[in-house]
């Protein structure tokens, strides 16, 4: 395993976190029979067609006869398989690096994912797990192995951040490549063009997706407690300034607010759960306040 990676579950939101379990919101089209309301009706599992065997799929499914006369690994799929896929997208853009405590916004947003893919694993739904900035640079492929968190925690780890971030095509991408209707977790700062986003995340919804937006914000981001003369660095291209933080500190309050708020209406009005992540709030605490708001309005 990569150095440092086994950090990145944190065992109190683990546990809590299975206590409440992620639970599909609406009607999902999924891989495996499991919880979930499925939106096909029939007695039985009919079998449709098979597809190709990837790293981390369920070898219970592995058609032993095709094997046997093809010497290639395929899976039966069934038209009534109910479990649903979350697919994690994780900005790991320059402004993601920032943090004014023991963790920047990205390693903080690490955890999370981790910690998600953890709990969907565990209650045998399949996730995949992305890291963006313009573009996909890592993925892990969809699995429903609970042995693939290993994977998916070394690649976390080891992923570097970089480029400036596009997140309205990633999204738009991400919706092109979904074959079937899941849950599409985001996790970011949002600091990109917001309507742009959110025509990404409509695309998704058009989709049939589910999608859960966690807003990821440094307190001092949220607070602006500066004070004395300070030197800002830029991120993504833009330079640095120096200002009196005093001078500013409403106005940016004021903008800082008001372009959360305009996220939080657009996911609103796109039926989208909407959690703002303050960094200095324990995971746990983030995750556990979610999820059990999550039990309360899951339509079963």
């Amino acid at each position: 395993m990569a150095k440092h990676s086994n950090i990145l579950l944190d065992p109190v939101a683990i546990q809590r976190g299975e206590a409440l379990g992620l639970h599909a919101r609406f009607i999902v089209e999924g891989y495996m029979a499991g919880e979930h309301k499925s939106p096909f009706r029939g007695f039985a599992l009919e079998f449709t067609q098979h597809r190709e065997y990837s790293p981390g799929d369920d070898i219970r499914h592995l058609d032993w006869k095709v094997l046997g006369r093809t010497d290639r690994y395929y899976l039966k799929q069934y038209e009534q398989e109910t479990n649903y896929v979350a697919h994690i997208l994780l900005d790991g853009s320059e402004s993601m690096k920032y943090g004014s405590g023991s963790l920047t916004k990205l390693q903080y947003g690490k955890v999370m994912a981790a910690c998600l893919s953890y709990l969907i694993l565990h209650q045998r739904d399949a996730v995949s797990v992305g890291l963006f900035d313009t573009v996909v640079r890592q993925m892990v492929p969809r699995t429903s192995n609970i042995a693939s968190i290993h994977n998916i925690m070394n690649v976390l780890a080891a992923f570097e951040p970089g480029e400036q971030t596009n997140i309205a095509q990633v999204l738009h991408d991400m919706a092109g490549q979904i074959r079937r209707k899941g849950i599409v977790i985001l996790i970011s700062d949002f600091f990109d063009d917001e309507e742009k986003i959110l025509a990404g995340i409509q695309h998704l919804r058009f989709g049939g997706n589910e999608v859960v937006v966690f807003h990821t914000m440094d307190p001092f981001e949220l607070e602006f407690p500066f004070t004395g003369m300070v030197e800002f660095d830029g991120l993504e291209g833009i330079p640095k300034i120096m200002t009196r933080p005093r001078e500013i500190r409403r106005t940016y309050l004021r903008e800082v607010e008001a372009f959360r708020r305009r996220i939080k209406e657009g996911c609103e009005r796109n039926n989208v759960h909407y959690v703002l992540v303050n960094t200095a709030q324990a995971l746990h605490e983030v995750l556990s306040g979610y999820l059990a708001f999550r039990l309360r309005t899951t339509t079963r």
